[in-house]
This record gives structure tokens, sequence and C-alpha cells, in this order.
């Protein structure tokens, strides 16, 4: 079978695992090479349903800003750790709701700086832009991000699945903190991030992050709905991705994944 690997820039390290490639390959994309994807087969031999993981996460990016945009009215959003871009990027989602929006990507990763001009798209009534900073510098992405974004008006602050490349749980509260207190009220907080609570997902986890990729922390529950203290939080509240306003009932139920998502209103 031919290798359908994107072209290698000198900017990306082909030779150790990739969180974001991996990931691209788990939704089955094709910004990924021959490292990310044996360490995502050995991913799956471990926890197969990773895949799960991936799919509701995404699915629950498409609905949250689905929200934000519709019922909530929000027309700015600042979307942090960005990734590789896929299917329904948030400036797709956002701006098929309301064409006016604004949206700004935050991501550190020279892969993502290398894709980033796949995410500059919008509408003529809207505007997409990128910025590139580091999500431990929540002051430089306020800054940054008020070129593209007024921050006198609300803004929904997105983290999809990537609080956990933060090594300490404290700093990553710190900088959740951080840039809400930097938005005007009014503003949201939508998040999503894997639990600690399955044995096999923290045993794959431990076998990824032993590989020598940029390593993962998975969270206790408590501590990701402590990310929503202070905020009215939106109906049904922190809860699994696949629990998160579904769109629709899959006979027998939505399979399972360890993950927390929810979305809340700064007063």
């Amino acid at each position: 079978m031919a290798d359908e690997s994107p072209k290698r820039s000198p900017l990306i390290d082909t030779s150790v695992p990739h969180s974001a490639r991996i990931w691209n390959y788990w939704l089955g994309g094709k910004d990924n090479y021959p490292v990310d994807r044996e360490a995502g087969d050995q991913y799956l031999r471990v926890y197969p349903g990773i895949v799960n993981i991936a799919r509701n996460g995404r699915q629950f990016l498409r609905r949250s800003v689905r929200y934000l945009a519709g019922e909530a009215g929000v027309r700015q959003f600042l979307d942090c750790g960005t990734g590789l871009p896929t299917a329904d990027n948030t400036h797709e989602v956002a701006q098929r709701v309301a064409p006016d929006s604004h949206i700004v990507y935050v991501d550190h990763d020279p892969l993502v700086l290398e894709q980033a001009k796949d995410l500059l798209t919008s509408t003529p009534e809207g505007a997409t832009s990128y910025i590139q900073a580091d999500l431990n510098d929540p002051a430089e992405i306020l800054g940054l991000a008020s070129g593209g974004l007024d921050l006198d008006r609300p803004v929904a602050l997105l983290f999809m699945g990537v609080l956990g490349h933060v090594d300490r749980y404290e700093d990553a509260l710190s900088i959740v903190r951080t840039l809400m207190a930097g938005l005007a009220p009014g503003s949201y907080l939508a998040l999503y991030d894997s639990t600690d609570a399955d044995a096999a997902l923290n045993q794959a986890q431990q076998e990824y992050d032993d590989t020598g990729a940029v390593p993962y922390r998975l969270r206790k529950p408590e501590q990701i709905k402590a990310y929503f203290d202070g905020l009215d939080v939106a109906e049904p509240g922190v809860v699994a991705c696949e629990d998160w306003r579904p769109e629709t009932q899959t006979p027998g139920g939505s399979p399972r994944t360890s993950t927390l998502c929810g979305v809340g209103r700064k007063p």
C-alpha cells in the first residue's frame, strides 16, 4: 500500500509519535506518519475505546459550538489547542450558524503552524485568524487574541481535549481561570477531557507516554468539574461527551467513554 502521509516539513519530527497526528489518525485523517499510526495502533490494542473518545469529543465540539453560536448568541470564539484541521472545525460550525462569527485559533505546535493555512478560511461576514502562543502563558494568549476579538464583548473559550498536556493540574486550573478572568461577563467556557476512571485507559496512556511523546495527564472527574467553578453551567451539566445534548438516540445507547464535558457561562 502506498504511504499517504503528508509531505514532511523540516519543522516536523517524524521519529517520535505526535498526539495531534495520532488523534488525526483515529479520526480517519491523513495528516500522520508511520510512527503515529504504530503508536495509535498500540494504544488501540490496550484500549480500543480511544476511537470512541476521539469521535465523541469531536461531536461534542460540533454540538457545543452550534449551541454557543445559536441558542447562546455568541459571535466570538477563542479555540485553544487547535490541533490539526479536520472536518467541521470551529469556524466552519460557528459560521454555518452565524456567518458573522469571529474565530481565533491558538496553538504552539510547529506541525499545526505548518497546517494553519488550511484553517484560515472564513465567510465574508466573519473572520478567522490564527495565533502562535503557549498554553502556559495565558496573558500572552489574551494579548494576541485581542487583535482578532473584542474582549469587551462575550467570547466562547474552548479547550477540546488539550488541558491534559499541562503537566500539573494546578497550572491547568490557573490557565482556565486566568483566561476566563480576562473575558467579558457573558463569556462561556466549553471543554472536554478524559478522566482517570478507567484502568485500561490509564494503562494505554502510560504506555503512550513511555514512547517519549509529549505526555497527557488524565484527571480525576472532580478536577474536570472544578474548571467550571463560579460559572453557570448549561444543562445537562458536566457529563460524559455522549450525554451532552445528543442529537440522536443510538439503539442500545452510545458507547460509554471516560470523558467529561460541559459548557458554562461567566455571570
